[in-house]
């Protein structure tokens, strides 16, 4: 063990090097979407760790900062032949250590490391249920929708409408998030009020819909429609769901959506104060 430490490093990551992380997303069964490398990456490029051992890569974390108040941790993987061997007891300190002057961090942790992460001091806030929905035909969005394409929409309305749901403001995220290949993004406008909005993208296995932000549960519904339909059956399109969401989860109950995903929401530090009844879709259990 000694012998491999010495072997062992932990450095930043270049943004090339984001293909390992999502690959090893991708293997976890966490269903990447296919533009995501890029987008993440630049929202704080010096927030991405990669481990190597005898110079392979074998791990990574990701400690993404959005300011002093709120960062948060994902990627957190070690290939399965190396576990158990403290590898990712190191990265996860140095993700910690990055982050160590942020009041609140959170993450996305899967069941089976929640007491791990309950050792490292989170606690759980509440849990997220991936959602499968199979589309076998095309829906039907009503003619009187009042959805329009997220381009047409003034970017700053975005981020004032996304940082009722999201701990932190994300300018540099959402510039990149809304305009990735493969993404169709829109909102619903009522009198010149921006009253919720939604992306969806392509992943490695169909379509994931996040964030899916509204006011209440019936504009939610239209926006899920509009996202859907810009989708060709048939195919998966997938949303995350906070359990703490009642409407959220009738949603998922009224389109026949199954559960395939759960994870538990998880911060270190005071749990942000944000508005839960409007968030229908987290945006990732990467970045938050």
């Amino acid at each position: 063990m000694v012998n491999r430490m010495k072997n062992f490093v932990i450095r930043q990551m270049e943004e090339s090097e984001m293909n390992f992380a999502v690959g090893q997303a991708a293997k976890e069964g966490w269903n990447p979407g296919l533009e995501d490398a890029r987008a993440f990456y630049e929202t704080d490029p010096e927030g991405f760790f990669i481990a190597l051992l005898d110079g392979r890569p074998v791990g990574c974390v990701s400690a993404v900062s959005y300011g002093s108040d709120f960062a948060f941790v994902g990627f957190y993987i070690v290939l399965a032949e190396f576990r158990g061997q403290g590898f990712g007891i190191q990265l996860g300190q140095t993700a910690l250590a990055r982050l160590k002057t942020t009041r609140a961090i959170g993450l996305d942790g899967v069941l089976a490391q929640q007491k791990n992460y309950e050792r490292a001091g989170f606690r759980p806030a509440y849990g997220n249920t991936r959602y499968e929905y199979k589309m076998t035909a095309p829906l039907t969005v009503s003619q009187t929708t009042l959805t329009v394409p997220a381009s047409a929409i003034d970017r700053s309305k975005i981020g004032t409408y996304d940082r009722q749901c999201f701990p932190a403001e994300r300018k540099v995220f959402l510039e990149k998030w809304l305009a990735m290949k493969n993404t169709k993004a829109f909102g619903w406008v009522e009198r010149g009020s921006l009253k919720g909005y939604g992306v969806i993208r392509k992943c490695d296995t169909g379509y994931k819909i996040g964030p899916l932000f509204a006011d209440n549960e019936s504009i939610a519904n239209e926006l899920f429609l509009r996202l859907c339909s810009s989708v060709r059956p048939p195919e998966m399109v997938y949303l995350d769901i906070p359990e703490v969401n009642p409407a959220g989860l009738r949603l998922a109950s009224s389109f026949g959506m199954r559960p395939v995903f759960t994870t538990t929401r998880m911060y270190l530090g005071p749990a942000p104060d944000i508005r839960l009844d409007k968030i229908f879709g987290i945006t990732s259990f990467e970045l938050g």
